[in-house]
Parts: C-alpha cells; sequence; structure tokens
C-alpha cells in the first residue's frame, strides 16, 4: 500500500537525487511511496508494466525464469536505478521478472507519466540512459560470469554485490537462494560456502551469511565485479560503485588454487 511522501525522501534514489528542481517539481505528484516486502513480485515475464520503482532503501532481483523452472538473475537494483525501464525504451511487457530480493520502501511512478518526462530530455533522460547503459553492462557481465566462471568465484561476486547494496557485513540469506540466483546446484554453493569459511573470509549459519574478510573476498572474486562496479561509477558517478583501493592488490594470500576448485564444482 503506498505511504505519504517525507520531503526530500526522493534523494535516498541516485536517480531521483541529480534531478533538477523544476524537473522533481512535475514528477513529485505522481510519485508514491510504497512499502515492498522480501518475496514480492512487481511484475512477471511478459506481464505488463503499469510502475516503475525508484528504490530507496530496498534492493530488487530482475530474474529471468526458464519454461522447465529453473532460473537466474539477470542483476540487482538499489538505491542506484531504477526497476522497469524497459516500459520507457519502447517495450510494453516485461522482458524478465522483477522481485524483491530485501525489503523496504520505494518510489513508484506510472510508466505513462515518467514516459512523458523522458520525452521532455533533461537530466531525468540522461540519468535513465546512462543507468540503462549500466544495466546492460551488469546484465552481460552476469552472462559471461555465469558461463565462464566457477561457483566459487561467482559466490564471491554475488556476495560483494549483496554487501555494496546493503552496508552490512552479515546477509540475511540461505545457500539455497544463492544458488537459484546464481543458477547453480545448491551443492555447488554449499561447497564454496564452506572453503571460503575455512579459509576465513565468511562465516555462515542457517540463513545468515557474515562478510569477515572482504579484502579476501574481493582478491577470490573474478573480474566480473569489478568491471560492473567501475561501469556504474563512470555512468552514475555514485560513490559506492567506486572502485576500491584493494582491487589494484593481489590476490589474498589465503586464496585456494582457483583451477581446481573451479573443476570441482563447474
Amino acid at each position: 500500500m503506498a505511504i505519504a511522501i517525507q520531503m526530500d525522501i526522493y534523494m535516498q534514489n541516485h536517480v531521483l537525487a541529480a534531478l533538477s528542481d523544476a524537473e522533481y517539481e512535475r514528477l513529485e505528484p505522481h510519485l508514491q511511496l510504497a512499502h515492498l516486502n522480501t518475496g514480492e513480485v512487481l511484475y512477471e515475464l511478459g506481464a505488463p508494466v503499469k510502475y516503475l520503482y525508484f528504490p530507496l532503501n530496498c534492493v530488487m532481483s530482475l530474474v529471468y525464469e526458464m519454461e522447465n523452472g529453473t532460473s537466474s538473475e539477470l542483476s540487482i537494483v538499489g538505491s542506484e536505478g531504477v526497476v522497469g525501464i524497459s516500459s520507457i525504451m519502447g517495450r510494453e511487457t516485461a522482458p524478465n521478472r522483477a522481485v524483491v530480493q530485501s525489503e523496504g520502501h520505494a518510489l513508484r511512478i506510472h510508466a505513462d507519466a515518467l514516459q512523458k518526462e523522458f520525452q521532455r530530455g533533461g537530466v531525468l533522460q540522461m540519468q535513465l540512459l546512462r543507468y540503462t547503459h549500466a544495466l546492460m553492462i551488469q546484465m552481460a557481465q552476469t552472462g559471461l560470469c555465469n558461463r565462464h566462471h566457477c561457483v566459487q568465484q561467482q559466490v564471491c561476486r554475488w556476495l560483494l554485490v549483496m554487501q555494496d547494496h546493503f552496508r552490512n557485513r552479515e546477509l540475511d540469506v540461505t545457500q539455497q537462494h544463492i544458488a537459484d540466483m546464481l543458477g547453480v546446484r545448491r551443492e555447488g554453493v554449499t561447497q564454496a560456502a564452506g572453503v571460503l569459511q575455512d579459509i576465513g573470509w565468511i562465516r555462515y549459519s542457517r540463513g545468515r551469511i557474515l562478510v569477515v574478510d572482504r579484502q579476501g573476498l574481493e582478491g577470490g572474486a573474478c573480474e566480473c565485479y569489478q568491471i560492473t562496479k567501475k561501469e556504474y561509477g563512470r555512468l552514475l558517478h555514485h560513490e559506492r560503485y567506486r572502485t576500491s583501493s584493494t582491487s589494484k592488490q593481489p590476490a589474498s594470500p589465503r586464496q585456494p588454487s582457483q583451477s581446481n576448485y573451479c573443476e570441482a564444482t563447474l
């Protein structure tokens, strides 16, 4: 259910925060503050996209589901972006499923209202085009990662992205959920999590993962994480996505043999 918007709450979303006063004043009457619950589906593949969502403190996943029921996460969207962007890019139906990864609030707006403002040009149009490009990079890099990198590297990348969004060392997530998002078997995630815990990068219990050594995870992740992060920072100038200094350092000496591990978990 939509609730009243508090003053300046839109500043929590990077795209909206960049707008001029005039642009925001035109959009403000159409924006609704909504609380979204974990697991809530915003739209299904092929369904009409009536609303776009600007996350404030929630995280959403764009997921593609195959006919046999298997699925894979295409991208993760937080306060840096918007969900439903395809509706103003000429597509009337959703190209994927959008589901809430972590509950919180988002500002939603009817697609027609945002389309009208988009056609005016200005900062909003530029921000949405930049974000769309960054989103395409993330999707393409995720596809490459799922095809060419081992489960351990994918798990490291996924945990880093989630921590970037939550700004919290502790993540409430199950190994089954990670497996579903990566499109791999749970056994592979369980084995990867066991290795990461043994070398001291994470600690996990049922439904919870604590990031102990972020630098270790960055060293153990594939290049996909830094490529995507750098692209978001370049296009959106967002502090969260600036490449960290640890990316220039060699991998942690505690890192296990990637070649042997990848062969065991593919």
